[in-house]
């Protein structure tokens, strides 16, 4: 592993960046495992069963890795408002993911990192230049073309993504104030509770479907995936620089689209094309920016004799 302090080497970079590969390949058969159980199982159920899966094995992981701690710390608020994003962005990404094809859901959740720089500058203070703010709108432009707001092709469906980026903006506003004490399974751990116990309560107001065999085993397997792209993408932040495997988060949108067009024949339109690079684009330069930043800030100042 890296020494943050000196930067990677080449081989860790590209270490990372497979692993952030693999992360976003993982997270990709997720999603389209989940799609596919529209239409045999409700809502509430699928998000229940998974989360229940997810609960169980983050707990064995996080046992086994002495990360457990008391439930009492569950209660912290920031910890609380972490989870109920989470939860949020969940149940409105998976109905989205439903109704509507999956590289279009894939491409307006590649605009997080744009949301994420505006209301870190908005809500806490955080300097942001005018590049980056310039970056923010243009993305904005490229999500409206995605979704199309009032014109032909236009799904209210889309407002459930954006609902998702609002509330991974919320989960992710909140990680960043957590206290460095709370280990990151246990707060995976709290997040998965909280996930399942909601859609427990959304399946209450659904008629429950007859569930099979092999909807519990792709389910198992469907949280095994997920937190394969975990695992997969925290190492790779860990191996490489932040600023050179971070754009490879965007191949999730390539395998979405792939996968999209193979098993369910979606084939993504001129403007959703266009809309996703303006928005990958934008999303590219912004970490670059916040690079370009942050070394300046730790770049001493020269010695004047």
């Amino acid at each position: 592993m890296q020494n943050h302090g000196t930067g990677a080497s080449p081989a860790e970079n590209l270490r990372g960046a497979a692993y952030m590969t693999i992360g976003m390949f993982a997270f990709t058969v997720n999603d389209l495992a989940m799609k596919s159980f529209s239409g045999q199982l409700n809502l509430g159920q699928v998000v229940l069963i998974r989360g229940t899966f997810a609960t169980i094995l983050v707990f064995l992981l996080a046992l086994k890795l002495g990360q457990m701690r008391p439930l009492k710390l569950a209660f912290r608020p920031l910890l609380f408002i972490r989870a109920a994003g989470e939860a949020s962005a969940t149940y409105l990404f998976v109905t989205a993911l439903f109704h509507i094809p999956i590289a279009n859901v894939s491409a307006i959740m590649q605009a997080l990192p744009l949301a994420l720089t505006f209301f870190a500058a908005f809500l806490f203070g955080e300097k942001v230049g005018w590049r980056r703010y310039s970056a923010v709108l243009i993305g904005l432009f490229g999500v409206l073309l995605i979704v199309r707001p009032g014109l032909q092709g236009f799904d209210t469906y889309s407002l459930y993504v954006l609902g998702a980026v609002a509330g991974c903006v919320v989960r992710d506003l909140a990680t960043r104030r957590l206290a460095a004490d709370i280990p990151a399974l246990f707060i995976t751990f709290v997040t998965a509770i909280l996930v399942a116990t909601m859609g427990g309560l959304i399946a209450l107001t659904e008629e429950w479907k007859p569930v099979a065999l092999s909807h519990v085993t792709l389910m198992g397997a469907t949280s095994s995936f997920l937190l394969t792209g975990y695992y997969f993408t925290v190492t790779s932040m860990r191996t490489g620089d932040v600023g050179f495997v971070s754009p490879f988060r965007y191949t999730v949108l390539v395998f979405s689209v792939i996968g999209g067009m193979l098993i369910y024949a979606e084939y993504p339109d001129p403007y959703t094309i266009i809309g996703s690079l303006v928005v990958v684009a934008t999303g590219i330069y912004t970490l670059y920016r916040e690079r370009v930043v942050h070394s300046q800030r730790i770049t001493p100042a020269p010695v004047r004799t």
